[in-house]
């Protein structure tokens, strides 16, 4: 096996352009540290794709590991797709985006692959949508999702709109993991085969993805009574600036309110340290703006416009940020209760969760009669549901705690912009009931009983703490905590084990009390974090959260 050092002059050897040998060069006169995190390893094409840092080097996202990873993709493709093939491409803000996008199009095509790509940057659920759409093969998003800026990824989708699952996802990981040198790829136009069309996409696309979604309104009388409620949105740099808004506009809301610096698409990421909804410092510009102006509620995507975050009023009228386990309580809540009242209940609907998300989703769903399957973490184990049910049971909706959610059956993927719409669609049913958002949680709450969350991680960057982070998984594997917040430990799911969980293998660990109360431990699959999940029931539930926080986190 070749030492960092010895790929990165492979590098200066080899047949890569004169700026990327300047870098290589550079950080070997400057840096070790970092010329080593660089070269130690080829940047992981995992089952989702690629996410890393941008820069020279194996492990960095450049146009050489994008354009491998797009080679080893179209190789699957003219392998095991009979006929004519095409792929879906989209891109967010990010730097070096619509290039890599670019570069994917052009390889592709150059391997007989025709492409749709999109005019400009679009969301994920749009390009989710437009592989549907156009009867595509395959489609890729080039985003890195609510990354810091520093990064940007690749993710794969396949016929169905959704990412790619299994056995799809291995082979492709495979015939990508047989591309170990850039002259491998057709970034020119490979003899003997013709260059396939590069087909450009646009408002027709757009206009079609806002009837659909159109289409899924469960409430227009009150969206009319109540179309004047004052919503800011800000999209945080990202291409939700493209549709969210028209969006609103199209179910009938009137006051749309705007953060006008976080509008401008940059994948400088200028007015956030990281445009993550979830994280309070990225919401503070728009909830500052709800203050300024009376607002009712705050709407704030990612990036790629496929999270959401949002902030209600309380009772003593201060905005507060929901997680993505509350918003999508109330919401789920909210859509059965609305199917309910207009008779589209039949027994035959099922809603998806992820082991990691509130089980006050599968509370709220069983008191409704509708099913509610339990998944991996990560929407394309939801999509995977709607793929294998599809002609035998209907899908509702699908949410998952890192505030991800969606509804109907048109994008086969997590969709800020349809949770965006039924959340203000939400707020105008709940005005009509004489009720806030807020209240309607806290009604939740009283009936369903208390549940309370909080996820933490650890970050632990470059190659020694991507070895730190599995030697506490492999503790936490050998020696499994026998009390949990003052409770025997009732069981413990080992998610690498599929032959006792029934899904497929994950390096995830639960410890269950005897109380209730459950403890989820998990690398992160994009970022070089362990993720802590703690959920707890009861009137007690946020104490028993200290406690558990205070156990776990050293």
């Amino acid at each position: 096996m070749k030492s960092y050092k010895e790929v990165a002059q492979s590098w200066l050897d080899g047949n890569f352009d004169a700026q990327t040998k300047a870098e290589v060069k550079h950080l070997m006169e400057t840096d070790q540290v970092a010329l080593e995190d660089a070269f130690y390893r080829n940047l992981e094409f995992g089952t989702g794709g690629l996410r890393g840092v941008m820069g020279v080097g194996t492990n960095r996202m450049n146009k050489y590991t994008v354009g491998m990873a797009t080679q080893g993709l179209a190789n699957y493709i003219k392998a095991h797709v009979e006929g004519a093939a095409s792929v879906c491409i989209s891109h967010d803000s990010r730097n070096n985006s619509r290039l890599f996008a670019e570069i994917s199009a052009e390889v592709l095509s150059n391997n007989g692959i025709k492409v749709y790509l999109f005019e400009d940057l679009r969301p994920t659920p749009e390009l989710s949508y437009s592989i549907r759409l156009k009867k595509a093969t395959a489609g890729i998003m080039v985003t890195a999702s609510h990354n810091p800026k520093e990064y940007n990824g690749y993710k794969v989708f396949w016929s169905d709109g959704g990412q790619i699952t299994a056995p799809v996802d291995k082979d492709i990981v495979a015939e990508v993991g047989k591309i170990e040198d850039p002259a491998q790829v057709a970034f020119q136009p490979l003899a003997g085969i013709k260059k396939a069309s590069i087909d450009i996409m646009g408002a027709e696309v757009d206009d079609c993805y806002l009837k659909d979604q159109l289409s899924l309104m469960l409430s227009p009388e009150a969206v009319k009574k109540h179309a004047n409620l004052k919503i800011v949105y800000t999209p945080l740099h990202g291409c939700g600036v493209k549709l969210m808004p028209e969006a609103l506009g199209r179910i009938g809301f009137t006051n749309i309110i705007h953060v006008p610096e976080q509008e401008v698409p940059d994948g400088n990421f200028p007015t956030v340290a990281s445009p993550n909804p979830e994280e309070p410092a990225a919401m503070a510009m728009a909830l500052a703006k709800a203050d300024e102006t009376g607002a009712d509620l705050v709407l704030a995507t990612d990036p790629d416009a496929d999270r959401l975050g949002i902030a209600v009023r309380n009772d003593q009228g201060k905005m507060v940020q929901l997680t993505g386990n509350q918003t999508w309580s109330f919401l789920t809540y909210y859509i059965l209760k609305r199917w309910q009242e207009l008779g589209k209940l039949n027994g035959n609907q099922y809603c998806v969760k992820t082991i990691v998300t509130t089980e006050l989703i599968a509370a709220i769903c069983k008191s409704f009669g509708v099913k509610c399957y339990n998944v991996l973490t990560g929407f394309k184990y939801i999509a995977e549901v709607q793929k294998l049910q599809e002609g035998k049971s209907e899908f509702i909706c699908g949410g998952e705690e890192s505030y991800g959610f969606n509804l109907g059956s048109f994008v086969r993927d997590k969709c800020a912009q349809v949770a965006g719409c039924a959340v203000a669609e939400c707020a105008a049913w709940a005005a009509e009931q004489g009720m806030t958002l807020w209240q309607l949680l806290q009604k939740i709450y009283k009936e369903y009983g208390l549940y309370e969350e909080k996820m933490v991680y650890i970050v632990r960057k470059g190659k020694s703490g991507a070895e730190e982070i599995q030697q506490i998984m492999a503790e936490s594997r050998a020696t499994p905590p026998q009390v949990i917040a003052g409770s025997p430990l009732a069981k413990v799911i080992d998610y690498n084990k599929p032959e006792e969980t029934g899904l497929p293998k994950s390096n995830v660990l639960q410890f269950f009390n005897q109380a209730g109360d459950v403890v989820t431990v998990r690398p992160s699959g994009t970022e070089p974090k362990i993720k802590f999940y703690f959920g707890a029931t009861g009137d007690s539930a946020p104490a028993k959260i200290e406690q558990l926080k205070a156990q776990f986190i050293k």
